[in-house]
């Protein structure tokens, strides 16, 4: 891992974030004691996408669950909600 000092690190600082892209860590310094380390970002997994295996139900057949019974009145409570925030 490469160790830079604070004040070298601010007057390159385009190129030593040239090297952290690169894959390389940087450890910074000051007064010869590590106080911050620079790495690189890992790529991300992010959203994958991928078609369905072949036993895979349509979308359209997959059975939803029961709708729970419920005494509230979800609209009242969206306009109470709404009417306290004003």
């Amino acid at each position: 891992m490469k160790q830079v000092g604070i004040a070298e690190l601010k007057s390159r600082l385009s190129e030593f974030l040239r090297v952290v892209q690169g894959g390389e860590s940087i450890a910074v310094m000051d007064r010869h004691r590590a106080v911050a380390q620079i790495v690189p970002i890992r790529e991300r997994g992010g959203l994958r996408i991928r078609k369905p295996t072949a036993d895979s139900p349509k979308p359209n057949k997959v059975a939803l669950p029961k709708a729970i019974a419920q005494e509230i009145d979800v609209v009242q409570l969206l306009l109470e909600e709404r009417q306290s925030h004003r």
